[in-house]
């Protein structure tokens, strides 16, 4: 865990399952952080706010929803261009138990159980996910009976796992998710690709590892990760290179070869089509919005 990200203490204690928050503020002061617990963070009102998870970087709009399941990936809401003289944000953090051995492994939580694997990464959902829970968000706090508070969040987790339009924030990368999926034979190359992002990545050697042709493993590739080959390696590249950004005190150009890039001009025109600013843009944003504890 990096020194310079607070370690927040959650209100939870061990036998309770929700805590809910809502505040009205002018700005948002708090540190980048990250927590034990799962974390539902709804804003309302703070357009030119600028939202952080992970490698995530984005200028939220009049409405923000975001899951947040790791307790590692640091996050924080910045100020940024917002100028709202009442900002709303109701904050659930929560503790369902394992997602692998109790309530939620059981069938009918499938879905749920799904996104909140997502959620180590970070969910953003989309306005009319939001507009779907609403109501239901803004009266959870005000529930006084405790069963009826869980079984209502349940039913908000519920509603966000099966609607469309989700997307994660954060790279696999950099969240440090372990990979996983249905055919064994994507396992061994995204294993490969963790493993070896540093190096020259050719089309043959990620096909004879699959034991396909290159042309069969470029399709078949695509249809289990919905990404083409050269873009899921750009993103597992790039989720290193902003760790390291952040976390160490290496030169831009030690980094740029690290990742397995050859050319400064290439990993800067890259890097700034994926995250919108230089290398050195980003790690200087990160910079301001981190203390040292």
């Amino acid at each position: 865990m990096n020194s310079h990200v607070l370690h927040e203490i959650t209100p939870l204690m061990d036998k309770d399952i929700l805590y809910i928050v809502e505040r009205h503020k002018k700005e948002f002061t708090y540190p980048i952080h990250c927590h034990e617990v799962c974390e539902l963070n709804f804003v309302e009102n703070a357009r030119g706010v600028r939202r952080i998870v992970g490698d995530s970087s984005e200028v939220i709009g009049d409405y923000d929803l975001v899951l947040i399941s790791s307790n590692e990936l640091e996050h924080v809401w910045e100020q940024g261009d917002c100028h709202s003289d009442d900002i709303r944000e109701i904050t659930v953090q929560f503790d369902l138990g394992d997602l692998n051995d109790g309530l939620l492994s059981k069938t009918p939580f499938d879905n749920i159980r799904k996104m909140l694997t997502e959620a180590q990464k970070g969910i953003a959902f989309p306005i009319s996910t939001i507009i779907k829970i609403y109501e239901k968000l803004e009266n959870l706090g005000h529930q006084g009976d405790k069963f009826m508070a869980t079984i209502q969040f349940l039913e908000i987790l519920n509603t966000l796992a099966t609607s469309e339009g989700m997307r994660t924030l954060a790279t696999t990368s950099y969240a440090k998710v372990n990979i996983e999926d249905d055919s064994r034979r994507i396992l061994k190359v995204k294993n490969y690709i963790a493993e070896n992002y540093m190096n020259d990545l050719m089309l043959e050697d990620l096909s004879g590892i699959a034991n396909m042709s290159k042309s069969s493993f470029s399709r078949f590739f695509k249809q289990h990760t919905g990404r083409t080959l050269s873009d899921y390696i750009i993103d597992i590249r790039m989720g290193n290179a902003t760790r390291m950004l952040i976390d160490t005190n290496e030169s831009v150009g030690e980094i740029c070869f690290k990742c397995g890039y050859n050319n400064m001009s290439n990993f800067n025109r890259i890097f700034k089509r994926k995250k919108g600013c230089t290398p050195s843009e980003f790690r200087e944003q990160y910079k301001k919005v981190r203390i040292i504890i």
